[in-house]
């Protein structure tokens, strides 16, 4: 595999994780394991900078905009952190920074990773003025509505020396004793589970009912405080004033002089963080002094004056009831333990995937078996071994099976892969009812109120058979759904009729196109600038667009034969759904900057050189 094709590969796999974490808030990988395929693709991208690309996923943040909040820009961007994982790489850092300062005395503040949503919330006069979510990093949802029914953040301030205008962030969060009670309630109501306090604060944060938001009983941690006119010099002490002014700010926060220190400090919450009433997942180190953060600056994501260190994941033993066989949307089946519920990381574990079937034999497991499970990033639960101790006598190995456990479609292995699929594509019911939801997902068609459950049950009632059907559908068909009243069904079809807007790229993805994910999407879409074009295309003119290759060029032209598809198409254009590139985007853009250079020299007194930069 050549350096490009690595590079290509590892975008496209994160930008499905990137989908699948902050948009269906269903991740399939642990952040562990997401950050070394991020610092994988960082290190290749450096060592080859002619595959430079402004999509890639290196450069950009998460998102969690929602439609129907206020788009704010942050005044100044919400970076992420650079994470590490081990108390070894934590003291790599503090020794660079030792390093970096030059020998300059110098401190370290420790503080709690505390697992919810971002926030920043900026203060005039005393008052609350506005509340936005981390967003992208440059601009956020406006939430000021729904922050000011939590009571443990204040709407104006104690008497004090703070600034006549401040900025604050921190993190909103659901107690796990609020957590366990609303989902206690949400299962007795039949509703779907919230996999873990982080999603319940995000999702509560982003109601449309202030009233709901108050009665879920959010709570809040700050750790960051930004003005032009601060109270302190140094983070701790400005810390410590917030918390006078009536903030909550952690009682965990300390200040740390040596390598000793941090690994001590480490050491002791690595244990007792388990005995707090929030979720956590790791722990934050910064430098102290305000100007020391100044002149270490920042890299193009993260200030390189603070890092995370994500603790390990809890493990457990618990008893294997049985092994699932699921077929997802492009036809993979996944093997999936059904555990007997233990209690990890606060919540309750029942299901935990096996991924597929060379992992399987990796484990060898058998009926009856006990497992070993942890949550990787305290977040997704995974099978790490097997306790052969309690292995029955005369257990039968469990095998992969060889046939679509839905459809009764005897499966493929796919060429070079672990995976097995069905290839019954447009008559096996999972990959049917996953294309329509994919489809109508947000970063695709965004087509509000058709997610899994409703998907599955316009499948069942013959309504929507394949995506072209969705643009069918009427308010009259849709009211007399079970489960679909009124005004879901009015919000339905004002997703489809905004859906017609979507620009075209988002229409490819949407397709789900074998291998076409959301940069490639792009990317293609401005290659053949419309669908009648790309429909025309011969394999050989797909294959000479760049970064398409010829693997994916088979797929698309595959795709866009296959009877099933090419009607879908057809029904989306009549539909009046975009089919071409918007001609704007086709414009060449210019800079009146082009060919000069700008050179950033000397020290600064409010921002540094790369802020600059």
């Amino acid at each position: 595999m050549t350096p490009k094709d690595k590079i290509d590969r590892l975008r496209e796999e994160i930008n499905r994780h990137n989908h699948n974490y902050y948009v269906l808030n269903a991740p399939q990988i642990s952040d562990k394991d997401f950050d070394m395929l991020l610092k994988e693709l960082e290190a290749l991208e450096k060592e080859y900078p002619e595959f430079a690309d402004p999509d890639s996923p290196t450069q950009r943040v998460g998102s969690d905009l929602t439609k129907g909040f206020e788009h704010v820009v942050h005044a100044r961007p919400m970076m992420s952190l650079s994470n590490t994982y081990s108390i070894g790489e934590v003291d790599d850092w503090f020794n660079r920074m030792d390093k970096a300062l030059e020998g300059e005395d110098f401190s370290i503040v420790g503080e709690m990773k505390f697992d919810g949503t971002s926030i920043s919330l900026t203060y005039r006069h005393g008052r609350l003025v506005r509340a936005v979510t981390r967003g992208d990093g440059t601009q956020g949802d406006d939430v000021t509505a729904n922050v000011r029914t939590i009571r443990s953040i204040p709407l104006t301030l104690l008497p004090g020396d703070w600034p006549e205008e401040f900025e604050i962030r921190g993190e909103i969060l659901m107690p796990w004793e609020v957590f366990e009670k609303l989902n206690a309630e949400r299962a007795y109501n039949e509703e779907p589970l919230f996999a873990n306090p982080r999603n319940a604060a995000s999702g509560t944060l982003k109601m449309q009912d202030p009233k709901e938001v108050a009665r879920r009983h959010l709570d809040a941690r700050f750790y960051y405080l930004l003005s032009d006119d601060l109270p302190a010099d140094n983070h701790y002490d400005n810390m410590l004033a917030a918390g006078q002014w009536g903030f909550k700010v952690s009682k965990a926060m300390a200040r740390l002089r040596t390598i000793d220190d941090v690994d001590r400090y480490i050491a002791y919450w690595d244990e007792h963080r388990k005995e707090l009433p929030v979720a956590t997942d790791g722990l934050v180190f910064k430098i102290n002094s305000l100007r020391q953060q100044l002149n270490l600056g920042y890299t193009a994501k993260s200030p390189r004056w603070a890092v995370a260190f994500k603790f390990n994941p809890e493990r457990a033993c618990t008893l294997l009831k049985e092994v699932t066989f699921e077929t997802g949307r492009m036809g993979i089946v996944t093997p999936v333990a059904n555990l007997e519920p233990v209690l990890l990381s606060g919540t309750v574990v029942k299901r935990a995937s096996l991924h597929n079937d060379d992992i399987m034999q990796e484990l060898d497991i058998h009926e009856g078996d006990h497992l070993y499970v942890e949550k990787a990033g305290e977040i997704i639960p995974q099978i790490t071994g097997v306790d052969k101790s309690q292995r029955p006598a005369n257990a039968k190995k469990i095998e992969f099976v060889r046939e679509c456990q839905v459809c009764h479609t005897p499966l493929q292995r796919i060429f070079g892969e672990a995976a097995w699929c069905c290839p019954n594509k447009y008559g096996c019911r999972p990959q049917i009812t996953g294309r329509i939801e994919h489809f109508c997902a947000r970063r695709m068609m965004n087509i509000d109120g058709i997610g899994e459950e409703t998907a599955e049950l316009l499948y069942t009632c013959g309504l929507v058979e394949n995506i072209g059907q969705i643009y069918d559908l009427t308010s009259e068909k849709l009211s007399q759904l079970e489960r679909i009243g009124e005004k879901t069904a009015q919000r339905i079809m004002r997703g489809i009729e905004e859906s017609k807007s979507v620009p075209f790229e988002r229409v490819i993805y949407a397709l789900s196109i074998p291998n076409v994910g959301e940069t490639t999407a792009k990317r293609l879409a401005r290659a053949v600038t419309s669908m009648e074009n790309m429909q025309s295309m011969e394999l050989e003119q797909l294959s000479a667009i760049p970064d398409i290759g010829p693997v994916i060029a088979r797929n698309i032209y595959d795709f866009l034969r296959e009877p099933v598809n090419a009607a879908n198409i057809r029904r989306l254009t009549e539909a009046g759904v975009q089919m071409k590139v918007d001609e704007e985007k086709l414009r060449p853009s210019g800079s009146s900057l082009d060919g000069k250079t700008i050179v950033i020299s000397g020290t600064f007194a409010r921002h540094s050189r790369d802020e600059y930069k």
